[in-house]
């Protein structure tokens, strides 16, 4: 018997070199991003593209899912997937995947650690000491994070897992998200503007997507409150950043610490000016453990798709259950 040819597989863009020299091993892969004309080589293999692998910014929409009549599931290299139409997916039968729980500690890491870095102004202190004026006077007092109350905006595996190292800090926890949790002790507020008015801290770990975006704008903020510490470690488009640049210029909140930006890699000149805000290049989940424990889930995968025992980590969009 002959063996089947291996699954052509279609990459957006370039991946984690686990990623891309497992796959090389496994199956035929076409790398859009190296093409000199992206839309020629699209039309040329697809239809034979069974696979998708994804990630970042590169956008899996409606359209390029139609495009590929015999496309079959999509690897997102990522817990979220916002630039996947998943919902399109599953419209025409091709399931999606992500990269839960393995990068769920390293994010609940650096989200603490811009908690602190933002209230007691870690990086302007470093800058400060570089510049040379420690000789001429201490840094000025900070703000701390005795006596705070933080609010996590979204208590899913991530905002759990920061809701566990917080706990360490003994301070008090509240929530927002679409129910009350049973099986947790926190505070919970059934609106997002309830959370705000009670917090002194808010974490964003909300999903992103059209149902989130520029969930965090004005009255958010003004909830806050002039105290407050406002930390994004979720995605870009769930903050408004021209209500948030007008706020920190204002005083309306303290200050802010973001990971995520509407528009990566680019920041608003005006936001990245602020001296109240301590700004990340997009690092949650990006140490090199942690990447690749990420890349080797997206190519298990697609291999235990392809080898037929089906996704192993399916979003809630596009649900897997073996044939009968």
């Amino acid at each position: 018997m002959t063996a089947a040819p291996p699954a052509d597989i279609l990459l957006l863009r370039r991946m984690h070199p686990l990623i891309e020299s497992s796959l090389d091993d496994r199956f035929t892969v076409h790398r859009l991003d190296r093409a000199d004309d992206a839309d020629a080589m699209l039309t040329q293999v697809a239809p034979r593209i069974r696979g998708v692998c994804a990630g970042g910014h590169a956008a899996v929409d409606a359209g390029l899912i139609a495009r590929l009549p015999k496309l079959e599931m999509i690897a997102n290299f990522g817990v979220g997937y916002d630039t996947i139409d998943a919902a399109a997916a599953a419209r025409h039968g091709v399931v999606v995947t992500n990269t839960p729980d393995v990068l769920t500690d390293e994010v609940a890491d650096l989200a603490v650690g811009l908690v602190l870095a933002t209230l007691r102004r870690l990086p302007q202190a470093d800058r400060y000491l570089r510049a040379g004026h420690w000789p001429k006077a201490p840094f000025p007092l900070t703000a701390s994070l005795r006596g705070r109350r933080i609010g996590i905006l979204g208590l899913g595996r991530i905002g759990r897992a920061i809701a566990r190292r917080l706990e360490g800090f003994e301070v008090a926890i509240d929530y927002h998200g679409r129910s009350r949790q049973a099986d947790v002790a926190y505070t919970y507020h059934d609106t997002l503007i309830g959370l705000a008015r009670a917090v002194h801290v808010l974490i964003v770990v909300a999903p992103g997507g059209a149902e989130t975006r520029g969930l965090i704008g004005t009255e958010v903020l003004e909830a806050l409150g002039p105290e407050g510490i406002l930390v994004n470690v979720a995605r870009g488009s769930l903050v408004d950043e021209a209500a948030l640049t007008a706020a920190l210029k204002a005083g309306t909140i303290h200050a802010a610490g973001l990971d995520v930006f509407e528009n990566e890699p680019h920041v608003p000149s005006d936001l990245a000016a602020l001296d109240n805000a301590v700004l990340l290049p997009h690092v949650g989940s990006a140490s090199e453990y942690t990447r690749a424990a990420m890349a080797q889930l997206v190519v298990d995968n697609v291999v235990s798709w392809f080898e037929g025992r089906g996704p192993l980590t399916p979003v809630a969009e596009t649900p897997w259950s073996p044939r009968a």
